[in-house]
């Protein structure tokens, strides 16, 4: 499973256990005797299918964002090999230059 798969899982789960709690809030049966609950829940279950597509939706366009950041930097490595290989140099470099003082 890759990080966005898990993103988009836990996303749905988040939205799921809201509603879940929602809709065990409004089930309750002392609840019938209100006229207008009919109506809420009704509303409340519309906006949270709107809620858990939207949750979908940004994790899936993080997802596309975090793929495509990754391909960039992959074909930068692939296109400058000498460039990231000197910038790893460098930065072991200063790493050793800085333990060496202690």
């Amino acid at each position: 499973m890759t990080a966005s798969t898990n993103l988009e899982a836990a996303a749905n789960a988040v939205a799921e256990d809201i509603a879940s709690d929602v809709r065990g809030v409004l089930a309750s049966k002392d609840l019938d005797s209100v006229p207008h609950i009919k109506a809420l829940r009704q509303r409340i279950d519309s906006k949270l299918a709107i809620a858990r597509e939207l949750a979908a939706e940004k994790s899936r366009v993080a997802a596309q964002k975090a793929r495509e950041a990754a391909n960039t930097a992959n074909a930068y490595a692939h296109d400058e090999p000498w460039q990231i290989a000197g910038a790893a140099l460098a930065v072991g470099v200063l790493v050793g230059l800085l333990l060496g003082r202690r």
